[in-house]
């Protein structure tokens, strides 16, 4: 579904976001202020990753998109889900965790999704199949092994939150021009 390379061009789309809208998403918390700067992104791009939309953007905006992916499908139904739902290519087959590494210094997190790649390479086939809802729920069981990786994320989704909110605060310029 989202196997794209994380490829820039020069040809970048200026993503903007309202100075009021910044600082009522600011004021309601990090988790509102990493989506204002989400919901901008994804306007800016049609609210459609597709191959092209991606190359108008840049590593930060494609990372912080790759973030919220993660993020909501893993807060859901874990890793599991996210392979299941077709986002394993998009996170794990692109530079996501390395950026986390070694940009945005998320060594934590970075190192959470490189060993769920190890899971997801070995396993992807089987979870990626099409399945009804009793045989997804099933998987949960057929692969344990992301049990204590869903478990690692949840408990501490709110400081990686924060310290993503706080890059972004840092580096607002590679995000959006605020007008």
């Amino acid at each position: 579904m989202l196997a794209y390379s994380y490829l820039c061009t020069l040809d970048m789309k200026e993503i903007t976001i309202n100075d009021a809208t910044l600082r009522q998403a600011a004021s309601e918390g990090m988790d509102a202020f990493v989506g204002a700067f989400v919901t901008a992104i994804k306007g800016a791009i049609g609210g459609e990753l597709t191959p092209e939309t991606l190359q108008e953007l840049n590593t930060d905006q494609i990372t912080l998109l790759a973030w919220e992916a993660l993020h909501q499908e893993v807060m859901d139904g874990g890793f599991i889900q996210l392979i299941h739902n077709g986002y394993g290519p998009f996170i794990f087959k692109n530079p996501f965790a390395k950026v986390l590494k070694q940009v945005w210094n998320m060594k934590e997190l970075g190192k959470l999704v490189y060993d769920a790649r190890t899971l997801y390479n070995k396993y992807h086939e089987q979870i990626e199949c099409d399945c009804t809802d009793d045989e997804f729920m099933a998987l949960f069981e057929q692969f344990p092994e992301f049990d204590d990786m869903d478990d690692k994320f949840v408990e501490c989704e709110e400081e990686w939150t924060e310290q993503i909110a706080r890059y972004i605060d840092e580096n607002i310029e590679k995000f959006a021009v605020i007008k």
